[in-house]
């Protein structure tokens, strides 16, 4: 397998996700800055110009999240995944409620803050979202009371989907008052598996 990357970005969740099942890949660093997500070699392999992007033979899985669930199929007795229907019922529901409701503020925060042209960011868009984070990161908050997991009592595809948001989220002081989601971080991340944080990604890069 091989993966296209870059330091810092969701390639952390498809890096942990490898690591969690001891994959055997290569790794080739797309350096976003430097515009190689444009170039016409990789747009043919993602159109969308994006990493992660995942290759498994033929087998060509962008977007982060569905890499995981993927690793999870192909690597099932890893447990990424678990076998009762009530359990996978419930790492969906959490990997879903990552990417819409705890992302997707992120994402409005960064590009109004950094990504868009001066002239077209939206300071009041910020505010807005680090109220809709807040709300939603309250519910994972209660959610992980008496939890090491999100679900269950191992790490599925919803940690790996997660923790880089809270990861994120803490790197623009946004879990500064949830005491679960700073011990769940620091707890995930001193797994032997676990990527670099997004900092030291950045740094190393």
């Amino acid at each position: 397998m091989k993966l296209y990357g870059f330091a810092g970005t969701r390639s952390q969740r498809a890096l942990w996700g490898l690591n969690e099942v001891d994959a055997d890949f290569e790794y080739v660093s797309v350096n976003l800055l430097e515009g190689e997500h444009k170039r016409p070699e990789f747009l043919r392999i993602n159109p969308a110009g994006k990493v992660p992007v995942l290759i498994d033979g033929d087998r060509v899985i962008p977007e982060s999240a569905a890499i995981v669930l993927y690793l999870a199929d192909k690597y099932p007795e890893e447990g990424l995944m678990p076998v009762d229907l009530e359990a996978r019922a419930q790492v969906y529901r959490w990997t879903m409620f990552a990417v819409t409701e705890l992302e997707q503020p992120l994402w409005r925060m960064a590009r109004h803050t950094i990504l868009y042209p001066p002239d077209q960011r939206l300071p009041a868009d910020i505010a807005l979202a680090k109220e809709d984070f807040a709300t939603m990161a309250a519910i994972l908050e209660k959610h992980l009371e008496g939890r090491e997991f999100i679900v269950g009592d191992r790490l599925t595809v919803a940690d790996c989907v997660t923790v880089y948001l809270i990861d994120w989220a803490n790197e623009v002081h946004l879990i500064d008052d949830f005491p679960r989601l700073q011990a769940y971080l620091e707890r995930l991340y001193a797994r032997p598996e676990a990527p670099q944080r997004i900092a030291e990604a950045r740094k190393a890069a």
